[in-house]
């Protein structure tokens, strides 16, 4: 069985998570047969580990982290391979993979032109 993991960064304001939350619910509707968490490098729960240990739990054997960041700055480049590694390590019958950064999607860039074209 396959999942995703959308994966951010974290802060202190709870209301920042919201974004990922609608991510992951319009995912769900979308590809209801694919199973969707989302993690977080710090501050905010569920971690990277915890977010693979509950798909593993779920039945889950091959997960692709998506890193929901703009661009490949510090923290994919260094803390993110780590924790990535750590993961495999724990859960070595897992098969993880990582997409690169959303920002660096042309899609998504382009879905940031189409938006800032309509604003008057």
């Amino acid at each position: 069985m396959k999942a995703i993991i959308l994966f951010g960064h974290g802060a202190r304001d709870p209301r920042w998570r919201e974004p990922f939350d609608r991510l992951a619910t319009l995912w769900r509707d979308q590809h209801a047969r694919t199973l969707v968490e989302v993690a977080f490098l710090e501050i905010m729960k569920p971690s990277l580990c915890d977010a693979v240990t509950s798909l593993t739990i779920q039945g889950v054997t091959q997960i692709t982290v998506v890193p929901i960041f703009f661009g490949q700055g510090s923290h994919l480049r260094n803390d993110f391979p780590k924790l990535l590694e750590a993961c495999r390590e724990k859960f070595p019958k897992i098969i993880l993979s990582a997409t690169h950064a959303v920002g660096e999607d042309l899609a998504v860039l382009q879905a940031i032109i189409d938006f800032s074209a309509k604003v008057p």
